[in-house]
């Protein structure tokens, strides 16, 4: 069985003031082109098709022109299920009268899990479809009061999948979550990515996929496997912040044998503009060829600079960004400064905030009740709220 599997689309991602949506139709016209000329039996979207829980109309167009030309046009099913910027709600919709046409879209967990069988020439190949959900939405619908974290309320969800698995069919898992080797704490390779949880709770351990030939997964935005390569993300196929800019982005091709055997193939997307940094004095940027990439711009000079922006769009007339490096005295050296506070996450900016402001770091009851009132506006944002 041939599978396409692609994540993290977030259709209407604004970045720096710049709606990517027409950046992403490019790319997606692609992916439409490989569907149309490799012809997979199956295409999984593994969370994440918004950037936020009310997208603009744009994007919502967009999705609707990709989904109806891949199951309409080219009959491929498509499995999606709602990420963390989704909201399952609206992604949930109409989801009983779509399946009939090759689309199943699951956008709230129920405790009847849900999947979907596909054959192939070998036999049945099971897809289990794991949308994103916070720990306190799962512990109510599993009517189990010990899932207090992410690790915890995986466990549960494929536990539960495991006593209803057939041994005789292939299984595939998709799922949208931080998933680690070990479940430990682990860096996101993007800044454009909002973290599951806080205080350590967002992390999954990827032995918990062991029985599953493929576990395709989306919430990380750079594709790499976990543990084995059984368990993939696909990332996302757009850079969506500069902390991406290393980021080979595009799609994975899974091909599984009779036996459930799994061949990985990545393949590339190429974006209408590359995402860039530049650095330098800006006499010398001022010289450089002109180019529609997405520009981060780093001076070097040492004395303050008039308009950088308007002079730098007139050779780069889409950077998004411009700053001064700053550097610190350090002995006879220098080195960059390395910490912002844009670089923190919320957590970290109110500890950093309560020093500066109390002169002593805050108390540990302290640090939880801030921990429970931002869990708290997280999920209010995601069931409903404008998103960012």
């Amino acid at each position: 069985m041939k599978i396409f599997h692609t994540a993290d689309w977030h259709l209407g991602k604004l970045v720096q003031g710049i709606y990517m949506t027409e950046d992403q139709r490019l790319v997606l016209a692609q992916f439409l082109k490989a569907i149309d000329e490799e012809k997979p039996d199956v295409v999984i979207i593994a969370g994440d098709l918004y950037d936020r829980a009310v997208p603009p109309s744009d994007a919502v167009n967009l999705l609707n022109d990709i989904l109806a030309d891949i199951v309409l046009k080219h009959q491929t099913p498509v499995l999606s299920i709602a990420g963390n910027h989704d909201s399952p709600g609206r992604l949930n919709f109409g989801s009983n009268i779509m399946k009939e046409t090759g689309l199943h879209i699951v956008g709230q967990l129920t405790k009847e899990l849900t999947s979907v069988t596909i054959n192939d020439d070998y036999g049945e190949v099971e897809f289990h479809l794991v949308p994103y959900m916070d720990p306190s939405q799962v512990r109510f619908i599993m009517e189990d009061e010990t899932i207090t974290s992410h690790q915890l309320a995986m466990k549960k969800i494929v536990e539960e999948i495991e006593l209803q698995m057939d041994s005789t069919k292939r299984h595939v898992l998709v799922g949208h979550a931080f998933v680690t080797p070990q479940g430990q704490e682990e860096e996101n390779t993007s800044e454009s990515e909002r973290p599951l949880a806080i205080g350590g709770a967002e992390y999954v351990d990827a032995s918990l996929f062991k029985n599953f030939h493929y576990t395709a997964l989306g919430h990380l935005h750079q594709a790499h496997y976990v543990q084995n390569e059984t368990i993939q993300y696909a990332g996302s196929p757009l850079k969506y912040s500069i902390s991406e800019e290393h980021h080979k982005k595009g799609f994975l091709i899974g091909e599984l044998d009779k036996e459930g055997n799994l061949k990985v193939e990545k393949r590339l997307l190429i974006p209408n503009r590359d995402m860039r940094t530049v650095e330098g004095y800006l006499t010398d940027i001022l010289q450089h060829p002109t180019s529609e990439d997405y520009i981060f711009v780093k001076l070097l000079d040492d004395t303050p600079v008039l308009s950088p922006m308007e002079q730098i769009r007139t050779v780069y007339p889409n950077a998004m960004h411009v700053e001064r490096k700053v550097f610190q005295s350090i002995g006879l050296g220098k080195t960059e400064e390395q910490i912002s506070r844009h670089k923190m996450d919320d957590f970290m900016l109110f500890e950093s905030f309560y020093e500066e402001i109390r002169g002593q770091a805050p108390a540990e009851e302290t640090k939880e009740l801030f921990k429970g009132v931002l869990s708290g506006l997280m999920l209010e944002e995601r069931e409903g709220g404008s998103g960012a």
